[in-house]
């Protein structure tokens, strides 16, 4: 074999690696990078309920991205732009900009109805669909932004629940209010607070306190004098679990009703046995009893290494909603997927999700808990 030969079948060989590698920075090049916003807080009090929301947003465009998506006779890989906005109102308004910046498709976000409200207008201006998977706040979807989209029930769908609970079910005749001056909590304690008094139950008092109070000894001594036959507290768990601990410390034993915000599994870590006297409500249908709920937890177990907590399902969902309008748009455009987001009927985790003219859903369900043991139990199922 000649020295020539030997040459030109190495060249050759050089060649067609060299097609086959531009073949393959074709193919990549071929492909669109879309980027999916998320914001939830995972620094301050609320960071493991929005680590939970991060993961369920987080394994949706993985195992979207492994099942492989084709938009418009394009591959599509999704990009996560996953932002902490610590549950600041402030904070919020700013990592919604930064994620219209980086020019996301779509967000799911925020967690919670006080970060939630401040930056829908911001993807409102920016024509980008927000899907939060949590914000409760009636206020949310009755902005008038065509944007704004959740996949959980609202307050206005909560309260009243736990309200008929009140007057129905425990028989009660008066009521101390608590809120912790938030979007979220304000607004469940305010929709309660109507819904008890159509229902003829006194309201005895309505407190204002904040969500950094870890003190809560002077308003419990003003409702302890008050003697009301329950108390609601409208907030989250880092100050509800300290409420409700340290009004059995004064000696009260009347139950204490809450919504999701408290309503987590580990409710006993910061409420110690007092987690027994809370009865709470979830804007949604206990996990387990979902559609795809079962197959949910054990994805979720073996890519994170712990149960779902509270709010991933719902933010698992909001990316197969955001999916689902792009797939039936075929294109990757926010304007076009926004268009296409008021006829979703989305079969997922949750079961079905449609929405209504606000961006609601049609078909809301609370879920009603009490705790024994410091486990959580369920009392019911309410559909709405």
């Amino acid at each position: 074999m000649s020295t020539s030969t030997v040459l030109g079948r190495g060249m050759a060989t050089v060649c067609i690696l060299g097609v086959s590698a531009a073949a393959a920075v074709g193919v990549a090049r071929a492909d669109e990078m879309v980027k999916i916003g998320e914001a939830a807080p995972v620094t301050g009090p609320a960071s493991y309920l929005g680590k939970d929301t991060e993961n369920g947003a987080r394994l949706a465009i993985e195992e979207i991205n492994q099942t492989g998506l084709v938009i418009g006779g394009k591959k599509v890989t999704l990009v996560f732009d996953a932002q902490d906005d610590a549950g600041d109102p402030r904070q919020a308004t700013q990592v919604a900009q930064k994620l219209v910046d980086d020019k996301v498709v779509a967000v799911v976000g925020h967690m919670q109805s006080g970060s939630t409200i401040p930056a829908s207008k911001i993807y409102s201006d920016a024509g980008i669909a927000q899907v939060s998977p949590s914000a409760t706040n009636p206020a949310y979807t009755q902005q008038g932004f065509k944007t704004a989209y959740r996949v959980v029930a609202t307050d206005a769908q909560q309260g009243p629940t736990l309200a008929d609970y009140a007057a129905k079910t425990l028989k009660v005749k008066t009521v101390a209010i608590v809120d912790d001056s938030t979007a979220y909590g304000q607004g469940l304690a305010v929709e309660f607070e109507k819904q008890a008094k159509a229902n003829g139950i006194t309201v005895l008092s309505h407190d204002a306190s904040t969500d950094k109070a870890v003190d809560f000894r002077a308003i419990l001594t003003k409702i302890k004098g008050e003697k009301p036959d329950v108390i609601m507290y409208g907030g989250l768990d880092g100050t509800g679990g300290p409420f409700a601990k340290q009004a059995k410390q004064l000696g009260m034993t009347m139950k204490v009703l809450a919504g999701d915000g408290l309503c987590a599994d580990d409710l006993a870590k910061l409420a110690g046995d007092a987690a027994d006297n809370v009865i709470c409500s979830i804007a949604g249908a206990p996990l387990l009893k979902m559609s795809g709920g079962p197959a949910f937890v054990e994805r979720y177990k073996k890519r994170f290494g712990y149960a779902p907590v509270l709010n991933s399902p719902f933010a698992y969902d909001a990316v197969g909603v955001i999916i689902d309008a792009m797939k039936r748009a075929q294109s990757t455009e926010p304007a076009k997927i926004l268009a296409a987001m008021p006829a979703t009927d989305h079969q997922g985790v949750l079961g079905e999700t449609q929405f209504d003219a606000k961006g609601d859903l049609k078909h809301g369900v609370i879920s009603l808990y009490k705790y024994v043991g410091g486990k959580q139990a369920l009392l019911g199922v309410v559909e709405q």
